[in-house]
């Protein structure tokens, strides 16, 4: 790990009185979900956030590449300042969506919520959502791994299948500024674990469900098939209807939603 010149160092007074205060900047690192995952349940470390200028192993869901030249992104790991319910680690993806989802609109981008882990931003991927864990009897420690796309890069469009999007697209954002806007909603939303069904209608509403059209292709299937987002169910999985007609609920390991 390496650290160097702090840019986020004058942010600690515009979150004094958040319980998301402290940041740990690297200037380059491996994966902040790896450097959080080593201090998951060690005294002091709730609510502090590891954020890199360069990730040298980062990665999406399931161990897929998220490709991120220096200066391009926004990405670091905040761990919450208390253990949850381990029954509750389901919700993390769609708590984090929110929270970014908030800060966002507030600096004046809006983007819409894909199932499970991602914001879009005209139908391309802005930001994803993985979430890291320590599981303790039921209680679990987390940390919320994020990763934004700030500013396009020479080549991104041939880099990355499929093309994704950059805040700059629509307004030029700093990563400082951007951090400080993530981490007071993330202060703001922290009792929405308490009740799950607010939590979820809210992610409904940020996805654009019901209606939202999905492809979605099954894990070891080579075809995808069309369908309609009806609802988030409890545990994560969604509820669509078929080209067919037809309902059925897919859950997170079972299919991959395309764009």
């Amino acid at each position: 790990m390496e650290q160097l010149q702090d840019p986020y160092a004058a942010l600690a007074p515009h979150l004094a009185g958040t319980r998301f205060s402290r940041i740990r900047y690297l200037a380059r690192t491996e994966s902040t979900n790896r450097d959080a995952s080593a201090l998951l349940g060690e005294p002091g470390s709730g609510g502090l956030t590891i954020v890199a200028g360069f990730q040298d192993a980062g990665a999406g869901r399931k161990g897929r590449a998220w490709i991120a030249p220096p200066g391009s992104a926004l990405l670091f790991t905040t761990i919450l300042p208390e253990p949850l319910p381990s029954t509750a680690l389901w919700l993390v993806p769609f708590w984090s969506a929110c929270v970014v989802w908030g800060a966002l609109a507030e600096l004046g981008v809006t983007t819409c919520a894909q199932w499970p882990n991602d914001l879009l931003l005209a139908d391309r991927k802005l930001a994803g959502m993985l979430a890291v864990s320590r599981v303790a009897g039921d209680r679990a420690f987390v940390g919320c791994g994020i990763g934004i796309n700030l500013r396009r890069y020479p080549n991104a469009e041939r880099e990355v299948s499929p093309p994704p999007a950059f805040c700059d697209d629509i307004r030029p954002l700093e990563a400082p500024h951007l951090l400080a806007a993530i981490l007071r909603s993330a202060d703001a939303m922290l009792d929405a674990f308490e009740r799950p069904t607010a939590l979820l209608r809210r992610w409904e509403h940020i996805a654009e469900i019901p209606g939202k059209r999905y492809r979605l292709l099954p894990e070891g299937e080579s075809e995808p098939f069309e369908a309609r987002a009806l609802a988030l169910e409890t545990g994560g999985a969604l509820r669509v209807e078929r080209s067919d007609g037809s309902i059925v609920v897919v859950g997170l390991g079972d299919v991959r939603a395309l764009r």
